[in-house]
């Protein structure tokens, strides 16, 4: 079974080509210059669609797909969401990771498990885990060199730097 990932949607049309406006949902917007195809999710099926031109204009990324080149034939495709499959997702740099990888993974703290990753935010200065620890509550730890010790994509675990900066007891008087 083919995984796909989420890059953008279609917000509207542009001009009277098929060309179509594009919200990048997408880390890396420039991967769109070199996208030769995708796919939308049409009565419950991903469809493969082909990429005929990509552009800029502004501060809005515009499109065509290949068969749908009047405004007539474009218009089936607004606020469809744009996918692509493990194939076409954007190569990381190291020590870099699609969400995806991350959510479901083990959390580890002092050689022990604390909890599952299921979330990740996207917050201005950084990225946020948001961790359901073992006990029931949730964490949240910055996704910082600080905090994160490594990620072992293989075995899906992420290590926390040694120590108890995460945490507070509730019996500690100040």
């Amino acid at each position: 079974m083919t995984d796909y990932y989420l890059i953008g949607k279609i917000t509207g049309q542009f001009g009277k080509h098929g060309f179509l406006k594009i919200e990048c949902y997408s880390d890396f917007p420039e991967r769109f210059r070199n996208l030769k195809e995708s796919y939308i999710l049409v009565s419950g099926n991903y469809k493969k669609v082909f990429v005929d031109k990509v552009r800029r204009e502004n501060d809005s990324l515009i499109i065509r797909l290949k068969g749908f080149e009047s405004p007539e034939d474009s218009k089936f495709l607004i606020n469809k969401e744009l996918f692509v499959d493990q194939d076409n997702l954007v190569k990381l740099p190291a020590d870099y990771y699609f969400v995806h990888d991350l959510i479901g993974s083990a959390v580890h703290r002092n050689g022990v498990q604390i909890g599952v990753i299921t979330d990740v935010l996207n917050l201005p200065a950084n990225d946020v885990y948001v961790i359901k620890a073992e006990a029931g509550e949730e964490l949240m730890i910055p996704a910082v060199k600080m905090f994160i010790e490594k990620f072992d994509s293989e075995s899906k675990i992420l290590y926390l730097t040694p120590g108890d900066q995460f945490y507070t007891d509730e019996n500690d008087e100040d």
